[in-house]
């Protein structure tokens, strides 16, 4: 017989730690943003509380952040271990990644998300099916259309203000 550790608990997995995870980022928000002014610790833990006891109330909510957590836990530890390597090479004081690079780490990454988000939510097969309509691939092909001008024209711009 396999003896349960807390950590592989379901109430552990399901309950505590979504509502340590979103209260702890909800009091982080309010307190580094200062909406409800200076020295309103209370109203911001209180306000954490309620928002992190709400996510747990709701299955399909806790869900999506069980599920979540994972991957971005993983997309996290690719960007420490990148950052080491990049710090390694660079040998500063200071590491600081060149504005391009911060683009593409955070286009990835809300790729990542947005991917994984309608994995868990079961609209990724609905949306493959629907690409692969006629008026998808019509839709699709327009999207990619205007990425690539909206990226030439950024590369232009970019140049321009080079001279």
């Amino acid at each position: 017989m396999a003896s349960e550790i807390i950590l592989n608990s379901p109430i552990f997995i399901n309950y505590i730690l979504p509502f340590v995870l979103v209260f702890a980022i909800i009091f982080a928000i309010l307190e580094r943003s200062n909406i409800f002014g200076e020295g309103k610790k209370q109203v911001n833990a209180l306000i954490g509380l309620v928002i992190g006891l709400i996510l747990v109330a709701f299955p399909a909510s806790r869900d999506v952040v069980v599920k979540l957590m994972p991957v971005l836990a993983v997309m996290i530890v690719i960007l420490l271990i990148f950052m080491i390597i990049y710090g390694f090479a660079k040998q500063t004081g200071e590491i600081k990644l060149p504005r391009p690079a911060i683009y593409w780490i955070l286009i990835i990454a809300v790729t990542v998300v947005i991917i994984t988000l309608m994995k868990i939510t079961g609209t990724w097969d609905s949306f493959i099916s629907y690409i692969k309509t006629s008026n998808g691939e019509k839709i699709f092909a327009n999207v990619v259309l205007i990425a690539a001008v909206i990226a030439a024209a950024n590369a232009v711009w970019q140049m321009k203000g080079r001279e």
